[in-house]
């Protein structure tokens, strides 16, 4: 079985993974969810990595799970643990040198999605049932912060990779996502039915789709 060391997104926490993670355990997988210190402004990308190092601890057979803004992070992790396979779902995926902010202008996200504004709980919480999404919505107060500092790779590691989009989501609309992993993984994504907050509205198929990946990682 696998180790899932789930990664939150920007302001998320650990708790957000909750449900996917005892539908991973109920497979018979073991699960590291940590929180990322998005509420310390002077973490670096150094920080956030080594808080997930830490909570892997000695474990193997590591899938690194990267949720949205997550997917600064997991590339890095890579280099710090022997890692098996990546998973992006709806995540961020930077290139060398770029920042967390010009990420959003070089990869045409306003142009093409008109910059995502709107109410909150209409863009990311729109298919979550309303008692997680308040949850949520109250774990991310004073957790806004994340690294605006050059992501710092060279080359990306020779790591499998899958990439999962949401069908529904409103903060990544589809074809806005297609075409930026296409451009920056050369790959075409898997698709899921949900919105942004996947791992709350559908925690099960989720995870299912997880246990899936670690079970034909040999066919990356």
């Amino acid at each position: 079985m696998a180790t899932y060391v789930l990664i939150h997104g920007g302001g998320g926490t650990a708790a957000g993974w909750a449900l996917v993670a005892d539908e991973l355990r109920k497979r018979g997988h073991d699960v590291v969810a940590m929180d990322l210190p998005c509420d310390a402004p002077s973490a670096g990308w150094s920080d956030y990595v080594d808080t997930v190092v830490d909570a892997a601890g000695e474990r193997s057979d590591l899938v690194v799970v990267a949720h949205s803004a997550g997917g600064f992070i997991a590339p890095l992790v890579c280099d710090r643990l022997p890692v098996d396979l990546i998973v992006f779902v709806a995540g961020m995926v930077p290139v060398p040198g770029e920042t967390f902010m010009q990420w959003w202008t070089n990869t045409g996200y306003e142009a093409a999605t008109g910059g995502g504004s709107g109410d909150e709980t209409d863009i990311f919480y729109h298919d979550v049932p309303p008692e997680l999404a308040a949850a949520d919505m109250q774990r991310e107060e004073g957790r806004e912060h994340f690294p605006d500092e050059q992501w710092p790779v060279v080359k990306w590691l020779d790591v499998p990779i899958r990439y999962l989009l949401c069908r529904d989501d409103r903060c990544f609309p589809p074809e806005f996502t297609r075409r930026v992993v296409r451009e920056r993984l050369d790959l075409v994504p898997d698709e899921i039915d949900g919105g942004h907050c996947v791992y709350l509205s559908r925690p099960e198929e989720l995870a299912s789709r997880l246990d899936n990946y670690w079970k034909e990682r040999d066919d990356v």
